[in-house]
C-alpha cells in the first residue's frame, strides 16, 4: 500500500539521524503538515527544546483536559517565558463535558474502565483527533521503556486510526539520557518529576510511581487489567470506544 510505502521510505531517510536533521527531512517532505503535541511531561519537553531551540516550523500543542495539576501549568509558563514561542492549546468540547459532568458527576471515571475511557475519549481524543486531522506527520515523546503497549511500537509508524505517520525521536532513549538532556540544556521541567511522578496526566488520575512499579503504574492506578493508556497512543484495532 501507498502509505507503507511511504513509511518505508521515512524510515531509511531518518535511521541514524540526528532528532535535529531527522525533523528538518520530515518538515521538507511534509511542509506545514507536521505537528508535535506535548504534556509537558519530561520528554516532550526535550522535544520542545529541540524544535524551539532550532526555530523548527513544526505546529506545537498541548491538550487542557480540564484537570490538569498546577505544576504543569507552572511548566507551560516557564515554557513560554523561555522560548518566546506558540503552544497552541486544545479544550474538549464544553457540551460534551457539560453532559459527562451532569450525568455521571466529577469522578466518574474511578467507577469503571468504560467510564474512564469515556472521560479520557471527550477530554482527550476528541480535541486531538480535530486538530491532527489537518497534519500528516505526528511527532511524540513516547518512549519504549515507558509501557509494554509502546515498547511494542517502532520510532516511526503508520496509524491506521488517524491516517497519518507518527515520529517518536526518543523511543529508544533512557529515562537517564532524557534527565540528562535536561540538565545540561537547562530545560524547564515539571516538579512533579522530583515528587516520584514518571508519567504524568490529569490531576485525579495520577499518583507517584512507588519502587519497583512500571512506569505507567501510576496512571489509572485503580485499573488492574489492560494498557495504562488514555486511547491516544493505542493501536487503532485496540480503540475500544
Amino acid at each position: 500500500m501507498e502509505e507503507h510505502t511511504e513509511l518505508t521510505r521515512l524510515s531509511n531517510l531518518l535511521d541514524g539521524r540526528p532528532i535535529v536533521e531527522g525533523i528538518k527531512e520530515l518538515l521538507n517532505s511534509y511542509p506545514g503538515k507536521v505537528i508535535f503535541t506535548t504534556s509537558f511531561g519530561i520528554e516532550d519537553q526535550v522535544l520542545t527544546d529541540i524544535i524551539f531551540r532550532n526555530n523548527l516550523q513544526v505546529e506545537v500543542a498541548t491538550l487542557d483536559t480540564g484537570r490538569l495539576f498546577p505544576e504543569t501549568y507552572q511548566v507551560f509558563s516557564e515554557t513560554i517565558i523561555k522560548y518566546r514561542k506558540k503552544i497552541t492549546v486544545l479544550f474538549p468540547d464544553a457540551e460534551d463535558i457539560q453532559k459527562l459532568m451532569s450525568e455521571k458527576g466529577p469522578f466518574s471515571f474511578y467507577e469503571s474502565k468504560e467510564n474512564r475511557l469515556e472521560c479520557c475519549y471527550l477530554r482527550k481524543v476528541v480535541p486531538l483527533n480535530k486538530i491532527l486531522k489537518n497534519y500528516s506527520i505526528w511527532i511524540t515523546g513516547i518512549r519504549a521503556e515507558q509501557s509494554g503497549n509502546r515498547a511494542s511500537m517502532a520510532n516511526i509508524e503508520y496509524d491506521e486510526g488517524k491516517k497519518m505517520i507518527k515520529y517518536h525521536p526518543v523511543f529508544r532513549w533512557t529515562l537517564q539520557e532524557v534527565e540528562k538532556y535536561i540538565s545540561d540544556n537547562h530545560v524547564p521541567y515539571n516538579a512533579l518529576h522530583d515528587k516520584g511522578y514518571l508519567s504524568i496526566g490529569c490531576e485525579p488520575c495520577t499518583r507517584p510511581v512507588l519502587k519497583g512499579e512500571d512506569f505507567r503504574s501510576g496512571r489509572w492506578w485503580w485499573e488492574t487489567d489492560g494498557a495504562k493508556e488514555c486511547g491516544c497512543h493505542v493501536k487503532y484495532a485496540e480503540q475500544t470506544l
